[in-house]
């Protein structure tokens, strides 16, 4: 580059960076003696226009900051160069190394380094994020995170840079969305061009998966979408929990915030989405057992004195009233017994064999059968027990499911009922078969949304329910702020 001084005042020292139609270095400012970085974006055959409205945004979004952590403008002017016209943004230089340097080195980072830099980060992120409109990096990885000044045990200042992809959330609906950002680290929303806070949650969860296994996530295995990071490391359950949830491929099931990641990582055991379980409601029938990290919720049998076991009583009475009739008229010889007898024999097959199904229906399910549901870390699994006899259904993993319905039966309002979906799998929980009232259906759906990290969609509830059930999701999430 034959021009050494820019604008006349920005004597350049060397070159950082070089990418597709743009150009880093390292510069003095002859007027505060002072180093910076400036970062040019060149008019030449690799330009595209969404390179120059990223330049734009990049400085705009700098003006508008102030945090110790992230690099300050400083300038920004058009430039005519022996690489040709385009424009310059001048930063403060920070005399640091990037992750990715530091693990190149041989430097190794301990599980209290890593929350240690989690922290920081995240209170970065948190600045960023309560910005209006919200500032959004999209670029987080090892290469855009410095450190220095170690002392001691510390790990140092952290500093995040490169804010070349950043988008606000201030674009309208329907307007051209940017694809940015560096693959290993970008959460599966990014690729369609949707971005939120939680999509840099997801990257900062893969950058720490990449400081303490040494391998960028696109190296190591994948299932679900998601990375497979637990066999290569030696930490902690609860910080592999946190990052588990931190880069969950389901955006819905990632933690919203900056904030809410962060307090997670200081007082782990007040995570609300693993095996918490709250206070279920007063003279509920169903039991509840934890133990470390698992849970199993218990529906015992059902009590005889219900409606659905009188109803029940009620059609035997009937089904026995219509098997015996017919076989009266039948054996009378009339011809009306012939034909109501083949009405019995066509549609319940055996004259008394529907009404001994019906029976045995009644008494196993109404007064014996019990209902297990059992939660870990990694699955649901659905066990109903007859006495000493019990079926289990294959388990669901808990990364597969993708809904949770809260549905009404009947259009009239009555026998609610839960079911969890995963692909075309499903499992179901209803008043009607367990005997639950409506306070325990609440309780026990928002159990297992918390749980499985789903939300529950409400379908044909009536309108009282529809604000109980609302109600009961606005107090968990005020309680967990």
């Amino acid at each position: 580059m034959k021009t050494k001084v820019l604008k006349e005042r920005y004597a350049i020292q060397k070159q950082l960076a070089k990418n597709a139609g743009r150009r880093t270095f390292l510069a003095r400012d002859l007027q505060t003696q002072e180093l910076v970085v400036i970062k040019l974006l060149i008019f030449g055959e690799n330009f595209q226009w969404d390179d120059l409205k990223l330049f734009q945004r990049e400085a705009q979004t700098l003006q508008l900051l102030s945090h110790p952590a992230i690099p300050h403008y400083l300038d920004y002017f058009d430039v005519d160069t022996s690489l040709g016209k385009g424009f310059a943004l001048v930063q403060s230089y920070i005399p640091a190394k990037s992750l990715n340097k530091w693990l190149k080195s041989g430097r190794t980072f301990s599980e209290e380094d890593v929350k240690e830099l989690a922290k920081a980060l995240l209170g970065i992120l948190r600045y960023l994020h309560g910005q209006q409109p919200p500032v959004i990096h999209r670029d987080i990885k090892p290469s855009n995170i410095l450190l220095a000044n170690r002392t001691g045990n510390k790990i140092g200042e952290v500093y995040l840079v490169d804010l070349g992809a950043v988008q606000t959330l201030a674009a309208k609906k329907g307007s051209t969305i940017t694809v940015v950002g560096t693959y290993g680290y970008m959460p599966p929303e990014q690729f369609g061009g949707r971005t939120v806070p939680a999509s840099d949650l997801y990257s900062l969860g893969a950058t720490l998966i990449y400081l303490v296994t040494g391998r960028h996530p696109a190296e190591l295995p994948q299932e679900n979408l998601r990375i497979q990071f637990e066999s290569s490391v030696n930490l902690s359950p609860d910080l592999i929990d946190w990052l588990k949830w931190m880069t969950q491929p389901s955006l819905n099931r990632r933690m919203a915030s900056a904030g809410e990641a962060l307090k997670v990582l200081e007082q782990p055991r007040q995570k609300t989405d693993k095996s918490a379980v709250s206070q279920k409601p007063f003279g509920s029938r169903i039991k509840v057992k934890k133990y470390s990290a698992n849970v199993d919720i218990l529906i015992p049998p059902k009590s005889i004195f219900n409606v659905q076991f009188f109803t029940c009583i009620l059609m035997m009475f009937i089904c026995v009233t219509i098997s015996i009739i017919p076989l009266v008229f039948l054996f009378s010889g009339y011809i009306i017994g012939v034909v109501l007898g083949a009405i019995n024999v066509l549609f319940f097959s055996l004259p008394f064999g529907s009404v001994a199904v019906k029976m045995a229906y009644v008494v196993g399910v109404y007064l014996f059968r019990s209902t297990r549901l059992h939660l870990d870390h990694q699955k649901i699994s659905l066990t109903y027990e007859w006495l000493w006899w019990k079926r289990q259904q294959a388990p669901i993993m808990k990364n597969t499911i993708s809904q949770l319905h809260y549905t009404y039966l009947s259009p009239f309002g009555s026998y609610p009922r839960i079911t969890i979906l995963a692909g075309q799998r499903k499992y179901e929980v209803s008043t009607a078969s367990e005997g639950l009232v409506e306070p325990e259906m609440n309780w026990l759906a928002h159990e297992l949304s918390e749980w499985s990290g789903v939300p529950i969609t409400v379908k044909n509830v009536p309108q009282q329910t529809e604000r109980l059930v609302k109600h009961l999701a606005t107090n968990r999430k005020r309680s967990r702020k």
